[in-house]
């Protein structure tokens, strides 16, 4: 299926960016079909697993969000993997400031598991998947992130204790699922 874009409209640029794209799709029959679509571009993202083989443990957070209040999480709080979106830092470079800035571990080594669109019906956004082991030795601040309207918890969790908790509904974070069930699966415990 072939798609021009025939027009893009920006209705809203407050924080990030939503934009109205009208399209024509032409179908294998050479028929066009004109459609429109928002998308919300907010940058691409990175997001890591922090893990401790030796001690069976992961680095979680916890903080504040607001759609998941307004959707009908309660209090609001969401228990995530460590993630910040990219700015000018290319995925691996942006995943070791947001790994220190949020959870106060300096990381040595990370690697990159994929990259996966997160809601591709509606936002533009890529993450890019990380996991990196840690040790306390890396520990170098508090962590809590670095604006001051962030108020991050740093959560040092049992592996199985977390796996447990996407059971129990503790953890509904589509990226923190996503590392968990890959540590599982990939023996990194």
């Amino acid at each position: 299926m072939n798609v021009k874009i025939l027009n893009k409209e920006i209705l809203s640029a407050n924080w990030y960016k939503l934009y109205k794209y009208t399209f024509a799709l032409i179908d294998k029959n050479g028929e066009e079909h004109v459609q429109s679509r928002e998308a919300y571009d907010r940058g691409n993202g990175a997001t890591i697993l922090l893990y401790n083989p030796s001690k069976r443990t992961v680095i979680l957070t916890e903080q504040f969000r607001l759609p998941t209040l307004v959707n009908g999480n309660e209090s609001g709080m969401l228990i995530e993997a460590c993630a910040g979106l990219l700015d000018l830092d290319n995925p691996e470079e942006c995943i070791r400031r947001e790994t220190e800035e949020e959870t106060g571990y300096r990381i040595q080594q990370v690697r990159k598991i994929f990259d996966l669109y997160m809601s591709p019906g509606s936002v533009t956004e890529i993450l890019h998947f990380f996991v990196g082991e840690y040790t306390r030795d890396q520990k170098v601040s508090e962590g809590g992130g670095v604006d001051e309207d962030e108020r991050i918890e740093v959560l040092e969790l049992d592996f199985n204790r977390a796996c447990d908790m996407i059971k129990t509904g503790e953890i509904r974070d589509a990226k923190t699922v996503i590392l968990l069930q890959y540590a599982r699966l990939h023996n990194l415990m």
